[in-house]
């Protein structure tokens, strides 16, 4: 009996801690039923819980909350890919994070972290890749605008050089625009986009928030308006010109017009 009230409390205690981490929103690796996406700013929500764990059946809504809760990113800004990403499945309403490694929906060639769907794995973080943003910006302690544009130019010539399907358009252009200044304003400074570089790299490498290193969260609202400016900055370092003038259109699982 004595043994029983033992094993009873401890698992009380148990689960009492992993409650309360989830509550705090502590960082708990997936475990190996969870799933993760191309994304690492939804890997990340979802490592903190401020998406679901498992990264099952997540709805836009969810994606718009967990981050303006954990990002302080306001909808606009992501409210476009979080309906494209639906299509990835074939629920109407939800989606499974792994469903997002679907090629040319939202995923896309030339990522900052990911190998190109047709050389190599789209959906795991690739330390090769990241090699590129990793290094850049030497001789100082953080990114910026010029650097990520820079660092967009490199990836993509990467691509190009040893991916012959690599997609280049007006949208992957957009799509990368989009990253980069996401990463700079969550990680950084909103307004000027300089971000430490450990932050930067912590976030990519262990899909995690720096809290423990001093990150905290914005402020202030981040915003399309707000990512315009650099935006801009950004892809005028890129030097970028499209090599298609469109690509297949991918409307859901094994669809494309």
């Amino acid at each position: 009996m004595g043994l029983s009230i033992l094993s009873g409390f401890l698992l009380a205690l148990s689960l009492s801690q992993c409650i309360s981490a989830q509550d705090n929103h502590e960082w708990i690796a997936p475990t190996a039923t969870d799933v993760r996406s191309p994304c690492p700013g939804l890997n990340t929500l979802a490592n903190h819980g401020y998406l679901h764990r498992s990264g099952k059946n997540i709805s836009i809504p969810d994606m718009l909350q967990a981050a303006l809760d954990g990002f302080n990113v306001g909808p606009d800004t992501i409210i476009q890919a979080a309906k494209f990403g639906l299509l990835s499945g074939d629920d109407p309403t939800t989606l499974n994070l792994d469903a997002l490694q679907l090629h040319n929906l939202v995923e896309h060639d030339a990522s900052i972290s990911r190998n190109d769907f047709a050389i190599g794995d789209n959906l795991h973080f690739n330390e090769t890749v990241f090699s590129t943003l990793a290094n850049a910006n030497p001789g100082v302690d953080f990114y910026n605008a010029t650097s990520a544009g820079q660092v967009m130019h490199d990836r993509l010539a990467d691509s190009l050089a040893r991916n012959p399907t690599t997609t280049n358009t007006r949208k992957e252009f957009e799509l990368r625009i989009r990253e980069s200044a996401l990463y700079l304003s969550i990680l950084g400074d909103p307004v000027t986009g300089v971000a430490p570089k450990n932050f930067v790299q912590i976030f990519f490498r262990e899909e995690r928030l720096p809290v423990a290193e001093g990150w905290t969260r914005s402020p202030t609202l981040i915003t399309s308006a707000s990512m315009g400016p650099m935006s801009r900055i950004i892809g005028a370092a890129a030097v970028w010109t499209a090599t298609q003038a469109c690509e297949p259109l991918v409307i859901g699982p094994n669809i494309t017009l």
